[in-house]
């Protein structure tokens, strides 16, 4: 309960008790519950669609779902993914791109990638059959943490100091990896059945392949390339799930 409790506070702006006495391991190994947390963000944004959607037309509830992630999220795997975009776009040597990355301000290429994430995540939604809205909204959270979790725990850390990935990519490893898969997978055959199954292995495979292009231009993953694996598996996921089931 400690570690899900500790997750729901990084990744949510949801108040939680303040834990003083957590190392560094306990902190990346409750990453693998991140799914879970997941779980709880596409619960509340599923209810929030529901429940708006007798109120306004389906392209503006989702809308306003998207607005709501980002409320919820506090935008923490979107400055990952803009931060991403800066540093391994910028065509500087590695030390440089990761320089760039943990400057706090946003360039150009952040507010593309940003830009682009986003619209396509909502056009996506829309595109969907009505009846397929809730549960991909439910899920897609669920997917982007096991995107996450993947990263992390299949990669080394890029930098020579500290980081806020640092404990994640350190201590989640192939236990966690699994923890996160089972719950995913648990909430994928709730919502879908057997066809939804796609979806986590997708997920898989694209950290595979982000993994390796991300290592190739900076040596390894840090917090923010993890954050922009979040965003990318579930915009991709989304984008699976029309082809799936439109």
């Amino acid at each position: 309960m400690k570690k899900i409790l500790l997750m729901i506070g990084f990744f949510t702006i949801i108040p939680m008790p303040q834990y003083t006495d957590v190392t560094q391991e306990e902190f990346g190994k409750a990453l693998g519950l991140a799914p879970l947390v997941g779980g709880l963000l596409g619960g509340i944004l599923a209810l929030i669609y529901w429940a708006i959607s007798f109120f306004f037309p389906q392209t503006l509830a989702i809308l306003l779902i998207v607005i709501a992630y980002i409320i919820l999220t506090g935008g923490l795997h979107l400055d990952g993914l803009g931060d991403t975009f800066d540093g391994l776009f910028s065509n500087r040597t590695k030390e440089r791109m990761l320089e760039i990355m943990r400057d706090s301000r946003l360039g150009t290429n952040a507010v593309l990638a940003i830009f682009c994430v986003l619209l396509v995540d909502y056009v996506a939604l829309s595109a969907l059959p009505r009846e397929k809205v809730v549960a991909c909204v439910a899920l897609f959270p669920v997917l982007g943490r096991l995107g996450s979790v993947s990263s992390a725990g299949l990669s080394t850390y890029a930098r020579a100091g500290e980081g806020l990935g640092k404990a994640f990519i350190d201590f989640c490893g192939l236990k966690e990896i699994v923890i996160g898969l089972v719950i995913t997978l648990v909430f994928t055959m709730l919502l879908f059945g057997g066809i939804g199954l796609l979806l986590p292995a997708f997920v898989l495979l694209f950290c595979l392949v982000f993994i390796h292009w991300v290592t190739a231009k900076i040596g390894g993953m840090t917090g923010d390339t993890c954050g922009a694996a979040c965003e990318l598996t579930q915009m991709f996921s989304l984008l699976l799930a029309v082809l799936l089931f439109k």
